[in-house]
């Protein structure tokens, strides 16, 4: 159904990496509650204040180490090859620890839809491993203007935290808080935000097995 798919496109538009300090509207911690668990995925979600849309969080294993995951997610120029519906992404600029990611999708059915973000990457170590933060905002200032026939997303910010969890394993958590514009209900959106995040996990965990992303 075209709002499945349309669905599926909004909790994308925020797959990159990611800003500096942990999203503090609302604290990352707060709120959450749970909706159900599929797929290997355990999913909650949480209300934003002043909108109808609501943020979703995903949290599920990954059968790589946290750096080769990382690494997937950080080969931003290869996610039209793998990442659900992406047309093209391409980096804009680099500034200190960020730098600034332009991606549009293209669902087919629907109209394109279009974004920069600001992305920046922390990590640190813990026990099996490094723990990696990769945290996003929009930057549409930053990026190319607004093209005839897409449709410029307006909200966009997440967060992507890979932990070691075992030998080659990953313990992934997915934030995404966006709105991918168009006539999609909220409702139905919310409700059909769980499909495009269980593409996502599975789009990763079959990139990672590919060998040239285990490396350093």
């Amino acid at each position: 159904m075209e709002w499945r798919r349309l669905a599926a496109v909004c909790v994308f538009l925020g797959e990159t990496s990611l800003a500096t300090e942990i999203i503090q509207s609302p604290n990352p911690n707060d709120g959450w509650k749970f909706v159900k668990e599929t797929g290997g995925i355990s999913f909650s979600s949480r209300a934003r204040a002043g909108s109808s849309l609501k943020e979703f969080r995903a949290v599920g294993e990954i059968g790589a180490s946290s750096r080769a995951v990382h690494n997937v997610l950080d080969d931003v120029v290869a996610y039209p090859d793998f990442m659900p519906f992406t047309k093209e992404c391409r980096i804009i600029k680099r500034e200190g620890d960020a730098f600034f990611a332009y991606q549009r999708l293209s669902p087919g059915i629907v109209r394109d839809r279009d974004y920069t973000l600001r992305i920046s990457k922390k990590s640190w170590p813990a026990q099996g491993g490094l723990v990696f933060l990769d945290q996003w905002e929009l930057a549409n200032t930053s990026g190319p203007g607004e093209k005839p026939g897409v449709l410029r997303v307006k909200i966009n910010e997440g967060r992507w935290l890979l932990e070691p969890a075992g030998a080659a394993k990953t313990r992934a958590t997915y934030c995404i808080y966006t709105d991918c514009g168009g006539k999609l209900p909220a409702l139905l959106a919310n409700v059909a935000n769980e499909i495009g995040i269980g593409k996502i996990f599975t789009a990763v965990r079959n990139q990672v097995k590919l060998a040239k992303y285990s490396a350093d």
